[in-house]
């Protein structure tokens, strides 16, 4: 792990005119996204001071009389953690209750909230997922069985599933067949479909969820978080976010700056409020992934072979004119194969079962495929679909919504500029365009007050990607940039990263801004 001299960053008040901003930017340019370069000749030159109060580090602190009721979990969590090493952490499930605070009833109202704990250490470290990714309780789960044992001593990790996911008040408002259309529509393609489907998706909801739409955003969820941290006891909330759900926690420390204790968040979402922009960032990334993968592929002589780009791409061109079938009933079209492969992009891990999926796919067989995409797009009794949860938290959470002429011309746009996954990023910017537009000021990111927060980004993300993960830490006074030159969603795969991020929450040693881990 090294580090690189910073030129520094821009933290001006909201207040300061364009003007301003501007000539301070100038002066003092953000971090680039380009690979750092070493400097030898002289002495490393040292970032201006921050115009932020400089807080410190919280101490670690044990819960003074939790209220959280820990039992053991029941079948549905177990079944779903699946069986796990033999020296994984001991588990255990609670739930508690939060305010639903809708914006049109602030302060009032109940939902549940779905919890489990991982391991036995002493201070709670509160983990919070992407809304569309697995339930926070089994992600805290997996992400506990491989963490250092020193990490594990000090800490137990407490999962949280967001409202509307996982074993919380879960959201079920999108007909299953509306789903699929949603998922399985190209919008360079059949535009009209894809809209019709997302209104209907928009009108359901609002029917099914009532006073509970306009509450599954990550301004109440990270007052979720706050209403965790006073039942466990605590003063300060450790924390660590993964993906989108960086975001969450990053709100919270903007909301509740004097309550943050040590926070990582890694890979957080670019938070323009331009989705044209943001979207454009996701596909480049999601391209950039795929080319990673297939380098990785042709390593290991998988069996793709040496271009699995290119037998993604021919993948998809077999499916548009005939399009496979599983036995559960899920037919895999173009961009639902294209969705799959783009959520297994996200988990390097599973890089090799994916290799498998699509060259099962391409001789007729889209069941292992389909595993990518099954937990968006089905629902059982005991669980929820998770595109419904995540459609109506992502709305919420968006201000932006294109009529219907400039969103076509901005998914064709976006289909040739990306010619794999050009079109699939494009769906959420319809799906979203239908529904009520947030009636309050969108939160921001970044405020005064908080302690170091360490922000890992990497490289080569295909959903959050280091560009926005830059944005992002550029509007927290606090952050500190931890860049992991690594491919996949996240970065707490990386030796180095989980060593930093191990003195950090351990030791509260805060890595110099602009450290490089390598890939």
């Amino acid at each position: 792990m090294r580090s690189v001299p910073r030129r520094g960053r821009a933290r001006g008040h909201l207040a300061l005119t364009a003007l301003a901003s501007v000539l301070l930017t100038a002066c003092t340019a953000g971090p680039s996204a380009r690979p750092p370069v070493v400097e030898n000749d002289g002495p490393t030159p040292q970032p201006p001071p921050s115009s932020s109060r400089q807080v410190p580090l919280p101490g670690l602190e044990e819960p003074g009389g939790s209220g959280i009721d820990w039992s053991e979990c029941g079948p549905e969590v177990l079944d779903r953690l699946g069986e796990r090493p033999g020296n994984s952490p001991s588990v255990s499930c609670a739930r508690m209750t939060s305010t639903l605070d809708a914006p049109d009833l602030p302060g009032r109202g109940i939902t549940r909230i779905g919890l489990l704990k991982a391991g036995d250490g002493p201070v709670p470290l509160v983990v919070v997922n992407d809304v569309d990714g697995e339930p926070g309780t089994l992600y805290a789960a997996r992400l506990a069985a491989s963490m250092p044992g020193e990490l594990l001593r000090r800490f137990s990790l407490i999962g949280v599933d967001r409202r509307g996911t996982g074993t919380s008040d879960p959201v079920r408002c999108v007909p299953g067949d509306v789903r699929a259309t949603l998922l399985n529509t190209d919008p360079t393609r059949s535009f009209d479909t894809l809209l019709d489907a997302a209104r209907v998706a928009g009108q359901q909801c609002a029917i099914n969820l009532e006073d509970q739409q306009a509450a599954l955003d990550g301004w109440r969820a990270a007052g979720d978080l706050d209403e965790l941290r006073e039942q466990l006891g605590l003063r300060h909330l450790n924390a660590l976010g993964h993906g989108e759900g960086s975001r969450v926690v990053a709100l919270y420390a903007a909301r509740y700056p004097g309550r943050v204790g040590r926070t990582v968040l890694d890979g957080v979402p670019d938070p323009s409020t331009d989705m044209v922009t943001v979207v454009d960032g996701v596909a480049a990334g999601a391209e950039a992934t795929l080319d990673a993968f297939s380098a990785d592929c042709a390593g290991r002589e998988c069996a793709l072979g040496g271009d699995a780009r290119a037998e993604v791409a021919e993948l998809a061109e077999q499916l548009r004119s005939r399009p496979l079938h599983t036995a559960d009933g899920i037919t895999m079209g173009a961009p639902l194969a294209l969705r799959a492969v783009l959520q297994g992009l996200a988990d390097r891990q599973r890089w090799p079962l994916l290799a498998d999926a699509i060259t099962a796919a391409r001789s007729g067989d889209a069941g292992p495929l389909a595993e990518f995409v099954r937990p968006l797009l089905l629902e059982s009794q005991d669980s929820a679909a998770r595109l419904d949860g995540s459609l109506a938290t992502r709305c919420n959470d968006t201000a932006t919504r294109l009529p219907a002429d400039r969103l076509r011309r901005v998914a064709r746009e976006l289909g040739d500029r990306y010619a794999v996954f050009g079109s699939v990023v494009a769906q959420q910017l319809a799906w979203c365009s239908p529904w009520p537009s947030r009636g309050e000021p969108a939160p921001e990111i970044g405020a005064e007050g908080a302690p170091p927060m360490l922000v890992v980004s990497t490289a080569v993300d295909p959903v959050t990607p280091e560009r926005g993960t830059i944005r992002a830490a550029e509007r927290m006074p606090s952050a500190v940039r931890l860049a992991w030159q690594g491919s996949g969603h996240g970065a707490l795969n990386s030796a180095c990263v989980m060593r930093a991020v191990q003195r950090f929450l351990v030791d509260g040693d805060v890595p110099r801004d602009g450290t490089l881990c390598p890939a």
